[in-house]
Formats: structure tokens, sequence, C-alpha cells
């Protein structure tokens, strides 16, 4: 595995300056200059050390379980007359695909010599996984989140507590995960010395969207090394994920970014209709702007107040999307579709009945664009499960009862 590998010269990943086309950089306040300098300067020559490259593979191995399973779904590969494949990123331990990133960056930070973690989280999972290796590496961990997703992930901040984190409610704005991400971004310039920031997504300031990539690539290279045992053959016709910030995306992608003839498909939630003001189609409805200290799509008003986004899943609830897709967007490499609340209900009870996988919420919105591709017999799709859907029980009942 090579977390490190050369991008340089790509088109579609990050430049020298920290920009995939005219979306990224670092639109920091000075207080948080020298962390995210260190970082900046830090992140490759570590994660190219074969000692870190060892410690970090055999942590997904024998602690996550990877390589994660890439599954013929058979029932649901006959309704849509293609080869549909799932990424079993819901069998990794904590249950989503988060755990790669927390892991690559606890190991970072204890290189940085740092004793202190804050995370941010909307659907939790990215909350259970860094109070998961904060338990493991032994490290203080706090937690925001914002009040409205406490409630309806009730079973993760559970799980978080239980871990040993402190979660903090975050209670301005739509109190979801932008508010969570400000929380964060306000507790490290108060603490830049000994904390470090495990940013959940590939959002926020230069390095972090290439940083956060490069941890969840690994989604991406096992899929290339199963589909030729497999199918003799690579390269897919279609990789499909979901896109709120867009990790999980990220790395199903990464591997297939210079591949032209893959195509690459991002869902996004449409939440109740992406004109019916609440959506968080960022690609649809987004405008040039700086959220979360990157410049990227993001949902504005005219006068550049951010536009609350909404959907049923809290995982894609973000009024932004990271840079790279924003630029895999523009560009036309990547073909960006959206999934409404009830699309993503019926596909993930479609794939209950079909296969027996509750999905998370968030997964279902990519599964409930399979209908809308052309596909052929000989297509092999994959599609990235990014996480499982006990934590979005509640929600799942509560539809099935209407």
């Amino acid at each position: 595995m090579n977390i490190a590998v050369n991008t340089k010269g790509s088109k579609y990943h990050v430049n020298e300056k920290g920009y995939y086309g005219r979306f990224g950089g670092a639109y920091i306040p000075e207080m948080l200059y020298p962390n995210v300098e260190e970082l900046r300067t830090k992140y490759l020559e570590i994660m190219s050390e074969p000692s870190f490259q060892q410690e970090f593979e055999a942590l997904l191995r024998d602690y996550v379980g990877r390589p994660s399973p890439l599954y013929l779904a058979k029932r649901l590969s006959e309704k849509y007359g293609a080869q549909i494949y799932l990424k079993r990123e819901d069998l990794n331990h904590t249950g989503a695909h988060k755990i790669n990133n927390t892991i690559g960056q606890i190991l970072l930070a204890k290189r940085l010599g740092k004793k202190r973690i804050i995370a941010e989280t909307g659907a939790g999972q990215h909350g259970v996984a860094t109070a998961t290796v904060c338990a493991l590496m032994g490290l203080e961990c706090i937690v925001y989140m914002g009040s409205v997703d406490i409630q309806r992930q009730a079973p993760n901040v559970a799980r978080m507590k239980m871990l040993g984190a402190e979660v903090i409610a975050a209670t301005s704005g739509s109190q979801t995960l932008k508010d969570a991400t400000n929380e964060a971004i306000r507790d490290w310039i108060n603490n830049p010395v000994d904390t470090h920031y495990i940013i959940g997504s590939v959002v926020g300031p230069h390095p972090y969207p290439d940083m956060v990539a490069r941890f969840q690539s690994v989604i991406s290279e096992e899929i290339r090394a199963q589909l030729k045992e497999k199918t003799g053959n690579e390269l897919p016709a279609y990789v499909i994920a979901c896109v709120g910030g867009g990790s999980n995306a990220a790395g199903t992608f990464f591997h297939f970014t210079e591949e032209e003839g893959v195509k690459l498909v991002a869902v996004e939630a449409a939440g109740q209709g992406v004109h019916s003001g609440y959506s968080a189609a960022t690609s649809q409805l987004g405008k040039i702007g700086v959220i979360h200290a990157s410049k990227t799509l993001l949902m504005q008003t005219e006068d550049g107040q951010i536009v609350e986004p909404h959907s049923i899943s809290a995982g894609l609830d973000y009024p932004g999307v990271g840079p790279m897709h924003a630029h895999l967007y523009e560009s036309g490499r990547g073909l960006f579709l959206n999934a409404t609340d009830d699309e993503s209900l019926q596909a993930a009870y479609e794939l209950c009945r079909l296969e027996g996988i509750i999905p998370a919420l968030e997964s279902a919105h990519a599964l409930a664009k399979l209908k809308e591709l052309e596909l052929k017999p000989s297509d092999v799709v994959v599609v990235c499960l990014s996480g499982r859907g006990d934590k979005d029980l509640e929600t799942y009942i509560k539809n099935l009862q209407k």
C-alpha cells in the first residue's frame, strides 16, 4: 500500500499549492497557521516512512479487518441488468469507512507529539471512529456534534461516551455537521499547541482534503485488486458513492480518477427535492465560496450567507462539498446525481429485501441511482457501501410504519 503515492501532474488530484483546479487552499485565521503549516510540510514525509506504512497496514488488517469484501450482489444485479458489486465498508470495525482515516490521522498526530484530539461528526460514525482510535492510543478525545444529530444518532453518541470521549453539543445554526465543524475549529484556535484536529471528510484547509483522501484510498486500491481477481479486469464501468463532504467517495474514486474509461458517479442528498429549500445537493445549488477554510462549491444566499442544508441522513447534511469533488464536478470527470429522502429510503429497503443487508442511509443514496444509469449486462458496477444501517434503525422503523 502506498498512501504517499506521487500524484504530481495529475489533472484531478491536489497540486503543490493545495488546489484541485480552482478549488481548495487554506483560508485560515493567523492563530491556526503554525498547526496547518506543520501538517502541510510534514504529512507526506511521515506517511511515506516505512515504519508508518507498516503500522498503518497492520492496524487496518488486524484491528479494522481489512481488506473489506467486494461482494457480487446477485439479486440486485439481476434486477438492474448488470454485474453489481458492493464494497463492504460497513463490515469494518466501527461499521463504516471512517476508521480508515482516523487510524491514519492518530498515527500522524502521535508522530507530531499531540496529546489531545478533537473531531466533528454528523452521522456519528466519524465520532465513533475517532473515539475508538483515541481509546486505542490512550489520548484525550473531544467530539463536537450538532444537537439535532445528537438526538437522531443516539446509538453513536452512546458508543462515543462508552469509548471515553467527551461529546459537546453544537447549538448554533441548524445544529448539524456544519455547526459542529465551526465549534471544533474554535477549539483548535484556543488550543493550538497540544491538539490535533482529526477532520472526518475531504474538507477543510489544505492538506486535509488530500490527507483524508489518501487514507481512504485504500478502498479503491482494494477494489482494483479484488476486481482483477474476480473478473480478470481491475477497471469497472462505473464506481458509485454517496457524497456529503465526500470522504468515502474520494477513497472510492482515488485510484480511478486517471482512468477516463471508468465513470465516477457521485450521489448527493436532494432531501425533499433539489429546489424545495430542504436539500443538500451542493453541485446543483452551490456557488464558489469559502467554508471551513477551503474554497469550494457552497450553498449560499446572494449576500454569501450559508443556506442550511437538509437530508434525512446526518452524514450528508452539509452545505458544501470537498474541493476534490467540486473539481471533479466542474471538470466533468465526475457525474453528479442526487437522491431524495424517499428515494434513499426505498433503495435501503430494497437492499434489505434483495440481499439481506441493511445499509446506512448515506450509502442508500448511492444505491438509489442505479435505476438512472443505462446499464448493460456486461457492465461491472461497484457501489461503495460506506456504512451499516443500525445507527439509522429508528428512522427506518418510523418510515416503515407510515
